[in-house]
């Protein structure tokens, strides 16, 4: 393989793909139907429905031989009817325009949901980050900041971390602008290590407003088990799967079930959640995994019986192919479109809640938020206060999630959306058209 082989030139679709089950289009439909209902204007449905800005970036990087490579970057900046725009950065040698467009849909609504003051954004670096060196990424992620310094910054658009963006990378990313701002900008990457102004309770942040709705989910479907727990099955051992894991575990959940890339782990008894993370901070993953467990693919771990099944790995695991299949009494959506546009109608026709990714890994964006609040105000709040705070701003948006789903009698999922098309919408019509 040559030296620049993992950088030439692959597919980047513009435009996007409307089969009904891929992320893009499940937001987009979703939205159409949102807006329909709420009878929104036609000249306002217009403004909302496309993002504000797409830019297309160039990134050269030096290699360790010497050699250079250009790699593809991207930036979709959706709507800042609410504040400034803010959305992750994702990494990852098979980089789609259709999943930035449909991240940074998610981050808009997410933020409109939860009353958080952000609107939605969402960037990318193609590069495979398993095929080259810390020095190639460091280098890749701090010229695409450069490249883009025109457009991101505390008032304008701010970077969230991702699965593929860590603390080190929100790090990089504000050392840039602040050496060329010439002062300390600490809030125009969030998620940071703690000693740069990242906000305590950061890591675990998704997982813990999981939890919150998730205990709101119990009390309002009346879903319960006197068979020594509750059972639940988390699909992705991650910092949102596996913290999540942990926390059920904590709050007397069984998890029955739990699964990384290489498959998944099952005992109807329940696994020991400690020694499987203990495992996976060791190894990077579940794969030499020992214990009472039987291993089965992820596909199937998906279909075992459970009170609650979080899917919290990737995008589009239950689809019209399985969700008649699905035994779980209760769906929480971990990853972003874990459940297809088709899927939720025909959970829905079961009978079966599925609390949508826009409200339920929310808890991320509000402990980010948190942060940039932090940062702007030179302080640093305890574990408590920030855990206080993510616990009101989730109630609240379940409250009006719940509100919204009653007064329209439409499906969760339907319901979220709708509220934060109303919110967006009411916020555009008060700025009025700048022409």
């Amino acid at each position: 393989m040559s030296p620049t082989a993992a950088f030439e030139d692959a597919p980047l679709s513009g435009q996007p793909s409307f089969d009904e089950e891929t992320p893009f289009a499940s937001m987009m439909g979703l939205f159409d139907e949102a807006a329909e209902r709420l009878l929104i204007e036609r000249d306002l449905y217009a403004i909302l429905r496309k993002p504000d800005r797409e830019v297309n970036i160039s990134i050269p990087v030096r290699q360790g031989d010497g050699s250079l490579g250009v790699l593809d970057g991207w930036r979709v900046q959706h709507n800042m009817g609410l504040g400034p725009y803010a959305g992750p950065l994702r990494i990852t040698g098979d980089l789609r325009v259709d999943e930035l467009r449909a991240l940074a849909g998610w981050t808009t609504w997410k933020c409109a949901l939860v009353g958080v003051p952000f609107g939605g954004a969402a960037g990318g670096i193609r590069l495979d980050r398993d095929k080259h060196s810390v020095a190639v990424l460091e280098a890749a992620v701090r010229r695409y900041t450069s490249s883009l310094l025109d457009v991101i910054g505390p008032d304008r658009d701010v970077f969230l971390p991702d699965k593929s963006a860590d603390e080190q990378l929100m790090a990089w990313m504000m050392d840039v602008v602040s050496m060329h701002e010439r002062h300390t900008t600490n809030a125009v990457g969030l998620g940071k290590p703690t000693v740069l102004g990242g906000s305590r309770g950061h890591l675990d942040s998704i997982a813990r407003g999981m939890r919150t709705v998730l205990s709101l989910a119990r009390e309002e479907f009346k879903i319960g088990s006197d068979r020594g727990g509750m059972r639940a099955i988390v699909q992705g051992a991650g910092s949102v799967g596996g913290n999540l894991a942990a926390g059920l575990a904590e709050d007397d959940w069984r998890v029955v079930g739990l699964s990384d890339f290489y498959g998944g782990l099952y005992n109807p008894k329940g696994l020991d959640v400690a020694a499987l993370s203990a495992h996976r901070a060791r190894h990077g993953n579940l794969r030499e995994a020992q214990g009472d467990f039987t291993r089965m693919s992820n596909e199937d771990l998906l279909l075992q019986d459970c009170e609650l099944l979080a899917p919290c790995a990737v995008g589009n695991v239950i689809t019209q192919k399985n969700a008649e299949k699905l035994k779980a009494r209760l769906v929480l959506e971990g990853a972003n479109g874990a459940v297809s546009s088709r899927a939720d109608r025909i959970l829905e026709a079961r009978g079966i809640p599925v609390i949508p990714s826009i409200l339920a890994n929310s808890g991320g964006i509000v402990v980010n938020y948190f942060e940039w609040v932090q940062n702007r105000t030179g302080e640093q709040w305890s574990l408590g206060v920030v855990q206080q705070h993510q616990r009101r701003f989730m109630r609240e948006a379940w409250q009006a999630l719940m509100s919204s789903a009653g007064e329209h009698k439409v499906r969760l999922r339907l319901a979220a959306a709708m509220v934060a098309v109303e919110r967006l919408a009411k916020a555009h019509r008060l700025r009025g058209l700048y022409a």
